[in-house]
């Protein structure tokens, strides 16, 4: 298990870029997948971004090629979001979610597919 800790949201204008970051607890975050995901207000917890043990290998919602890049630095234990060109779409709750995965495909899009949650960080989007 990890503890998960977000931060970095906050209010931005249309057309700005916030960089949020994921602090995870222990000394195997190596082993962990690393998700983000949204929550908007009355709607579905959604995928957002994914990036694999290693770093090596990322995958994004549609919505958000091209703007968002996710990255990591295990030496760290950090999980980061990069989020430009926000939109008012783009308003919701930011999760960071963690799944262990040293073995097997990384890769899940769905939340049941993690078992490790931060607290969220708001990202408001003003136009």
């Amino acid at each position: 298990q990890v503890q998960l800790v977000e931060s970095g949201g906050g209010l931005v204008q249309a057309g700005g870029s916030l960089r949020l970051s994921c602090l995870a607890s222990g000394r195997t975050f190596s082993t962990y997948a690393m998700g983000w995901f949204r929550q908007a207000p009355g709607k579905e917890r959604e995928f957002v971004a994914a990036i694999s043990p290693s770093g090596g290998s990322t995958y994004y919602a549609d919505s958000v090629k091209g703007r968002f890049s996710i990255s990591r630095d295990n030496a760290k234990n950090t999980v980061y979001l990069q989020v430009n060109n926000l939109q008012h779409e783009d308003t919701a709750v930011y999760y960071c979610a963690a799944r262990w995965a040293a073995q097997g495909v990384w890769l899940r899009t769905l939340p049941n597919g993690y078992n490790n949650w931060g607290q969220g960080t708001q990202v408001t989007v003003s136009s």
